[in-house]
């Protein structure tokens, strides 16, 4: 699962930016780049950052 935990992590890291770029200058990257939030396109990059989220909680046990 080496390749799907590096896939999750590149999403996760343009998830973070993307909601840093929100909070601080009111601006979405990924709407910007695929069409507005409403575009198929950014809801498909939407969908897959909260996938890699989910996934990413899996490796929560392994901190502990």
């Amino acid at each position: 699962m080496r390749g799907l935990g590096s896939i999750a992590l590149v999403l996760l890291i343009v998830g973070g930016l993307n909601w840093l770029l929100v909070g601080l200058l009111q601006f979405d990257l990924v709407a910007t780049l695929f069409g507005g939030q409403d575009a198929l396109l950014s809801r498909i990059v939407y969908t897959l950052v909260g996938l890699s989220a989910l996934y990413a909680l899996t490796f929560v046990s392994k901190f502990k």
